[in-house]
C-alpha cells in the first residue's frame, strides 16, 4: 500500500526542523546533507505523518494555497495551544487561537518559513 509524505522545500531547513521538533514533538527520522553541507533530505514524524524537507538553495515563493491541516480530538486543546505558542513568532496569524462556530479550539498561521498550518479540536 503507498504511503503520502508531505515534502517541504525551504530555505533555513535546519531552523525549521527544530521549531517544528518544539512545536509538535517531532521525532527526526532521518537527516541527509549535500557536500555543501545543505539538508538533501530529511524526515521527521509529525502527529505520525511523515513530513519531508529539502533546502531550497535559490528563491522560493513564500506562502501557497496549500496547507498542513491536523484535527485533534477534545482533550487535546494542549497540545494545540503549545504548537500556536511556537509557531507564532514570527509568523503571518490569519486565524489567532481561539474558537470559532465550528469548534472550540483553533488557529491558522503562515509561519516565519512560509509554511501554512491549521490545528483544531475536530
Amino acid at each position: 500500500m503507498p504511503i503520502t509524505k508531505l515534502q517541504l522545500y525551504l530555505k533555513n531547513c535546519d531552523q525549521a526542523i527544530e521549531l517544528y521538533q518544539k512545536a509538535f514533538d517531532a521525532t527526526v527520522n532521518a537527516i541527509y546533507r549535500n557536500e555543501s553541507n545543505l539538508i538533501a533530505h530529511a524526515e521527521i514524524n509529525i502527529f505520525g505523518q511523515c513530513v519531508a524537507f529539502m533546502e531550497q538553495e535559490s528563491d522560493c515563493v513564500i506562502g501557497n494555497t496549500m496547507q498542513f491541516c491536523f484535527y485533534f480530538n477534545e482533550g487535546d486543546e494542549e497540545i494545540i495551544k503549545k504548537a500556536y505558542d511556537v509557531l507564532k513568532d514570527g509568523a503571518k496569524v490569519e486565524f489567532p487561537l481561539g474558537s470559532c462556530e465550528w469548534t472550540s479550539l483553533i488557529f491558522c498561521l503562515v509561519d516565519k518559513f512560509g509554511v501554512n498550518w491549521l490545528l483544531c479540536v475536530d
